[in-house]
C-alpha cells in the first residue's frame, strides 16, 4: 500500500525534523493517504479501507486553553502518533466481559504485542501513554522493547510525592536512553458494570442477544451500572486533548497503548466519525495504527505492514530518513 502511494506526492512541504539526531530543515513531499468512510462490512482497522476519492485530512484540532481561538498554533515539525490496542488478554480468551478488571495478557497476547513492536520499530517514539490496566502496560512495554533505538520504557510514578521522589533518575545519560511511560485511568477500557466477569454467550442467553448487542454496540446506552461508549469517549478524548495533543504540538512522537473502546473514542475524534460510524469500527488486537500530526491536522497513514518492507518507510520522507539514520547507527 505504502509503496504505491509513496510515488504520488501531492504537495511539497517544508518539514523540521526534531529528536535525538538534532534539528534539520528539509523539503519533502508528503502523500496524504485517503481515509475510507465505510467499507462493505464493519471497518476493521487491522486492514485499513481507503477510498479512491480525494485525500482526507482531519480538520485542525482545537487546542486546550484557547476555546475561543479558531486557529491552531503553527508548528513546522511533523509528529508521529501510534495507536495500539492491547494484545489478547486472559479474559478475551475465555470470552468474558473484561472492562476495567485488571487482567494480564495471554501468551498469544504477548506475541501480538511483540509483533506490534516489530511493525513500529523504525518509527520514532518520545513518550508513551497507556491506561492504568496491566494488559495495556504489558503491550506498551513489550512493543517498545522491539524498537531499534533500544531505549528503555520507564513508567512515571506521580501518584504521590514519595513515589515521584523515589523513582527519580539521577543520571542525565540514562535519562537520554529512556522513554517515559505515562499511565492514565482516563485511557482505561469502557467500564462494563454488572457485566464484568460474565461469559458473553451466557449473558446473551440470559438477557437475549438483542439486549446484549445494544449494551455492547450502541453509542449512548450503558450496561447496568456501567459506561456507554459515549461516556468512555468523554473522558478519553478530554484526556487526549489536554495531555497528548500538547506533546504532538511540541514536536514529540507519541505512542498510545490502550483498549478497544478508549481507542475507538480517540479515532472517532481524529477521523470525525459519527456515532453510527464509530459503533461499527473494529480494532484488531496488537495492530498499530499510524497518524501524522502536521500543522494542527491529523493524517491517517494506516498500519505499518512490517519491519522489513521498504514501502512502510515511505509514509513520509521524515520517517524514511529516520529509518536510514537508525540503519547507520546500528551498522
Amino acid at each position: 500500500m505504502a509503496a504505491s502511494t509513496s510515488l504520488r506526492a501531492l504537495s511539497s512541504i517544508k518539514l523540521w525534523s526534531t529528536g535525538s539526531f538534532g534539528l534539520e530543515k528539509r523539503t519533502c513531499h508528503v502523500n496524504c493517504v485517503s481515509v475510507g468512510r465505510r467499507c462493505t462490512n464493519a471497518r476493521n482497522l487491522g486492514l485499513v479501507c481507503a477510498s479512491n476519492s480525494q485525500s482526507s485530512v482531519v480538520e485542525p484540532v482545537q487546542l486546550p486553553g484557547s476555546p475561543k481561538s479558531s486557529t491552531t498554533p503553527k508548528k513546522s515539525s511533523e509528529s508521529a502518533l501510534i495507536l495500539i490496542r492491547h494484545g489478547e488478554s486472559l479474559w478475551n480468551e475465555k470470552n468474558l466481559f473484561t472492562g476495567c478488571v485488571d487482567v494480564p495478557l495471554t501468551p498469544k497476547g504477548v506475541e501480538e504485542a511483540i509483533e506490534a513492536g516489530k511493525r513500529i520499530c523504525n518509527i520514532p517514539v518520545d513518550v508513551i501513554y497507556t491506561s492504568s490496566l496491566i494488559r495495556a502496560q504489558m503491550t506498551a512495554m513489550l512493543a517498545m522493547m522491539q524498537h531499534r533505538r533500544k531505549k528503555v520504557p520507564i513508567i512515571v510514578h506521580n501518584e504521590s510525592e514519595r513515589a515521584h521522589k523515589w523513582s527519580q533518575i539521577y543520571s542525565e545519560e540514562t535519562k537520554k536512553q529512556s522513554i517515559p511511560v505515562i499511565t492514565a485511568w482516563q485511557l482505561n477500557e469502557r467500564m462494563y458494570g454488572e457485566l464484568q466477569g460474565l461469559n458473553k454467550q451466557e449473558t446473551a442467553d440470559r438477557f437475549g442477544k438483542e439486549q446484549v448487542h445494544e449494551w455492547r454496540r450502541s453509542y449512548d446506552i450503558p450496561p447496568p451500572d456501567g459506561e456507554s461508549l459515549e461516556m468512555c469517549a468523554e473522558r478519553a478524548v478530554a484526556y487526549f486533548k489536554d495531555h497528548i495533543i500538547p506533546q504532538l504540538v511540541a514536536g514529540k512522537h507519541v505512542m498510545i497503548a490502550a483498549h478497544g473502546n478508549s481507542l475507538r473514542s480517540i479515532i472517532m475524534h481524529l477521523d470525525k466519525l459519527t456515532s453510527q460510524e464509530v459503533i461499527s469500527l473494529e480494532l484488531s488486537t496488537g495492530i498499530p495504527m499510524l497518524y501524522i500530526f502536521k500543522e494542527g491536522k491529523f493524517i491517517r497513514r494506516g498500519s505499518p505492514a512490517g519491519p522489513s518492507e521498504a514501502g512502510v518507510y515511505a509514509y513520509t520522507k521524515n520517517l524514511a530518513q529516520y529509518r536510514q539514520k537508525l540503519d547507520g547507527m546500528i551498522q
